[in-house]
């Protein structure tokens, strides 16, 4: 399929054709009759995860719908589904999630099944929020798993290996407000003397830097509004910043880029699913031109990960457009990538140079490999040693379950065999 790239462009799809059924009986015809199939969802991954020799199988034409039970505080919705769609859903009835990724255009099982985050010290990320799961297994039957069922807790971060999910039931709350304050020139010696309170001091910070100079160039600070949100242990609401300035003028996170399809700043509150992601459902996030990876690993390490990877801004400033360091809770999802630990994310987006990225990743990947970093599932990496199943203590239980569920087979592709299954 050689005119069938991911969003990035940075990745050709191998799969023979892409089927978009229209009911959930003709995509179960379609994986019992398959040998190789695979869940394509918005196509945000950055590596051959979602692709397959054979079929590949998206869920967006399958009926879309926010189901709401107020008692039980859990909203069941299509796999399909964009975050940013969801979220207006959920909003309306007033209610909403607990976080969003930086992107409201994801979908939300392509979400899950990779770990996908947002950010905040006692926010888990995304799939930590899902109460059940429903997917065509590789015989083509219909499952569904709730939380405390056996395997739940593989099904989740699924990675594509079990099935094709339909449904996805996710914990709500009652709705409530966020405003967003950006700080511009945090000193590196604040960060490494308070890097706990910095990410405490808000419901969601993100630092932003490109490694070089005596400063992160960016903190963007998201303050929950209301009593239904959990309040972090400091509020800090001025124009000093542990030593950063308050921004006096919309910014986006690149220099040089207009700040038109950021989510609104300058600290005017607005519904959680407009302040929460970085850019607007209503605009591109991007125009392509870039490549990202991401590198999760215990909180506890990240002023010493943050040491190790300063010396290598010369290295990787040809192909770096900019990093992205956030924390998450920790959760017990077996291939989540914050399992068992509290959390904090290194994010990178590239310039969308394949060979020039691939040529910087091996030094990220050794300075990080002495803090066990768990590289996210959709984007680049490496992982030369193959290191990466020794990262998830139930990896030997979800292969079990994947084979479980996946008998023949059908789900299996080279990525999964290199990183899950090898």
């Amino acid at each position: 399929m050689s005119d069938e790239t991911n969003w990035a462009g940075n990745y050709r799809y191998r799969a023979e054709r892409i089927l978009h059924p229209t009911s959930v009986a003709e995509l179960q015809d379609a994986v019992a009759a398959a040998d190789r199939i695979h869940a394509l969802g918005t196509r945000h991954s950055f590596n051959d995860l979602p692709d397959t020799t054979g079929t590949l199988v998206s869920v967006d034409q399958l009926p879309q719908a926010v189901r709401i039970d107020a008692e039980t505080r859990v909203a069941t919705v299509a796999a399909g589904m964009r975050y940013g769609d969801v979220g207006i859903a959920l909003h309306e009835q007033g209610w909403a999630l607990g976080n969003l990724a930086s992107l409201p255009h994801i979908s939300v099982a392509g979400a899950i099944a990779t770990g996908t985050h947002g950010s905040g010290n006692r926010s888990g990320n995304l799939s930590s929020a899902v109460a059940g799961i429903t997917f065509v297994d590789g015989s083509g039957e219909l499952i569904t798993l709730r939380r405390g069922d056996p395997g739940f807790g593989g099904a989740v971060v699924g990675v594509g290996a079990l099935g094709v999910t339909t449904e996805v039931s996710l914990d709500i709350r009652p709705t409530f407000e966020v405003s967003q304050q950006v700080y511009v020139d945090l000193p590196w010696d604040r960060v490494l003397s308070d890097f706990d309170a910095i990410t405490d001091s808000a419901y969601s910070v993100s630092l932003f830097t490109a490694w070089r100079g005596d400063t992160v160039s960016q903190v963007w600070r998201k303050s929950a509004i209301g009593a239904h949100t959990a309040a972090p242990s400091t509020s800090v609401e001025s124009d000093d910043f542990f030593g950063a300035r308050a921004a006096t003028v919309p910014l986006h996170m690149l220099p040089g880029m207009s700040p038109e399809n950021c989510t609104q700043q300058l600290g005017v509150p607005g519904p959680w699913h407009e302040r929460l992601p970085h850019f607007r459902l209503a605009f591109t996030p991007s125009n392509g031109e870039e490549i990202q990876s991401e590198y999760l690993m215990d909180r506890r390490h990240a002023t010493a990960a943050i040491e190790a990877l300063r010396p290598l801004a010369e290295l990787l400033a040809p192909v770096l457009q900019i990093t992205e360091i956030r924390t998450m809770a920790a959760d017990d999802l077996w291939l989540s990538p914050a399992f068992g630990v509290d959390t904090v994310a290194f994010h990178f987006t590239w310039v969308r140079d394949q060979a020039g990225v691939e040529a910087v990743l091996p030094a990220i990947e050794a300075v990080l490999a002495p803090f066990a970093a768990r590289p996210h599932w959709g984007k680049a990496f490496l992982d030369l040693n193959g290191v990466v199943p020794s990262l998830y203590p139930r990896m030997a239980d979800f292969r079990q379950l994947a084979q479980r569920h996946d008998p023949r087979g059908v789900f299996r592709n080279e990525f999964l065999e290199r990183h899950v299954f090898g």
